[in-house]
């Protein structure tokens, strides 16, 4: 069965490191947004910009699974109820979505992001000590039901389905 993989954590955990090394392994597509970002708008969000491009990448990804090619879908998921949509969008392709967690502490994160800024200006977005900390109040670790996919969320409050949420996060999903 063809499988995407979905990179869940925080910035500087290591998950496009770990994207790459699952594309390898799995002859994978693997599609990054901050890879697209910054040569298209030049900077992380671009007035709302990152939401579009990432429902174009994850249009992409269910066309690609549809057509039989494993995907490594690098973006994160912050929040349980992206994940969930991902997840059910992902089977409905006739796919299995597998989540790939790389948990990281405060410490690591902040000398691997200064790290980056350093060594690579260029390739990457400015990140303060503050965003650090925000993000982290912001991220829904995942539990072991959800990394094992035997827990199936129902959509948020006031939403009919997965499809009509995961089209309001990512405006440009098709």
């Amino acid at each position: 069965m063809t499988t995407l993989f979905l990179t869940v954590g925080l910035p500087g955990a290591g998950k496009t490191t770990r994207a790459r090394q699952l594309a390898r392994e799995h002859g994978a597509l693997r599609l990054t947004p901050d890879e697209w970002m910054i040569p298209l708008f030049g900077e992380p969000d671009a007035g709302g910009k990152r939401d579009v491009l990432e429902g174009r990448l994850l249009s992409l990804a269910l066309e690609a699974v549809g057509l039989g090619t494993d995907v490594v879908l690098d973006f994160g998921c912050w929040s349980r109820d992206e994940r969930s949509a991902i997840r059910w969008l992902v089977e409905r392709a006739g796919a299995s979505c597998r989540l790939v967690y790389v948990p990281v502490d405060h410490e690591t994160q902040r000398a691997r992001v200064a790290r980056r800024q350093s060594a690579a200006p260029e390739q990457t977005f400015p990140m303060s000590e503050a965003d650090l900390a925000h993000w982290r109040t912001l991220f829904e670790e995942p539990d072991a039901a959800e990394l094992d996919g035997r827990e199936k969320d129902d959509p948020p409050p006031g939403w009919p389905g997965w499809p009509e949420w995961a089209a309001d996060r990512w405006p440009s999903l098709v």
